[in-house]
């Protein structure tokens, strides 16, 4: 009984705070908010080489037992890999990533530079909220992880304090744009001129940093989507902050043009894809409401087949096994 209040309890203060936050398709498809993709990208510390909106490709060379390198150099002799032997399609991917060896070495150069292996930060919009992201696994009452997935309780003790912080780049609506305008940062502890992305890195020190960017891009051009992810995640690289990138369970756009452009970046840069959209399409309805946006509600109880078969549920579970699969990926290394 203590569970089901809990569980109804958590519920209603999602659907109130996803109201208050305007998360909802009708936010995710929004076209007149020109504020959301400037005619300029708003200055930010990323470097572009002087040209609008063309972001410097990291250069990679080495990648995990499923994917190799190799593409012809550009004319600027910076190389951006096309991996070989990968899936198909972006569908096919697992929903728990590999976590290659040029990913490895992002996150080592930031625990040299001083990030915190103990912290991971959150960067996207409604969907990300701690109201029913991550944060109940901080409240034994609010979770149990069950005989199958007791394993993964050493990695919550690992990074407790990050799952329940409410992160300065997560806001309902916040998108690929906007996380990089100093006009959505909180001005009381962000600095002048610093972009919520910033304001979160500076402040929390993460080593790693899940990206769920997904609203308010709905009809708007991919290509646009792609050029501000570039200078998202050559801000994070640089700062020595391990990106893992998202895919998302809707398909409001109609094509898929959003998830094939994060699953295509991740393959470029060679980092971890948290493939939640395939996670989700095996659930009643591929884990959403009515609407085609909003995830089917209920609360982590991993030893309870009803709440695994909702959105909700199977978010935080896939979630938290990312966050596994590189806090074990990292100790393997490290044991190397």
């Amino acid at each position: 009984m203590k569970r089901a209040k809990k569980i109804s309890l958590g519920i209603f203060l999602l659907a109130c705070m996803m109201l208050a936050a305007g998360c909802g398709p009708q936010q995710a498809m929004a076209v007149n908010d020109t504020e959301a993709v400037p005619e300029k990208p708003i200055a930010t510390e990323i470097e572009d080489n002087g040209e609008e909106g063309e972001a410097s490709p990291t250069s990679t060379s080495v990648i995990t037992e499923t994917k190799t390198s190799g593409q012809d150099a550009s004319e600027t002799d910076v190389k951006s890999p096309t991996p070989t032997n990968l899936p198909d399609s972006w569908k096919d991917y697992p929903p728990i990533p590999n976590v290659s060896e040029r990913a490895l070495e992002i996150y080592f150069s930031g625990i040299e530079a001083g990030n915190d292996p103990h912290v991971f930060s959150k960067i996207g919009d409604c969907q990300n909220i701690t109201t029913y992201f991550l944060a109940a696994f901080e409240d034994p009452e609010l979770y149990s992880l069950g005989d199958e997935y007791a394993y993964l309780q050493k990695t919550i003790d690992w990074y407790f304090g990050s799952f329940s912080r409410e992160s300065l780049a997560v806001d309902g609506g916040l998108n690929v744009a906007r996380v990089l305008s100093p006009f959505h940062a909180d001005v009381e502890v962000c600095e002048p001129n610093e972009h919520p992305l910033a304001c979160e890195v500076r402040i929390n020190n993460p080593s790693i940093a899940l990206i769920s960017l997904e609203e308010n891009w709905s009809l708007r051009e991919s290509e646009e989507y792609e050029t501000y992810m570039r200078r998202i995640l050559d801000y994070l690289i640089e700062e020595g902050v391990l990106p893992i990138l998202a895919t998302k369970a809707d398909n409001l756009e109609g094509d898929d043009s959003i998830n094939e452009t994060i699953v295509k970046l991740a393959e470029e840069y060679e980092l971890p894809i948290w493939n939640f959209w395939a996670a989700a399409q095996p659930l009643p309805h591929h884990g959403l409401q009515n609407d085609g946006f909003h995830l089917t509600m209920a609360g982590p109880f991993f030893d309870d087949d009803t709440h695994l078969n909702t959105g909700w549920a199977m978010r935080n579970l896939t979630a938290l096994q990312t966050i596994d699969a590189i806090h074990q990926a990292v100790i393997e290394a490290e044991e190397n």
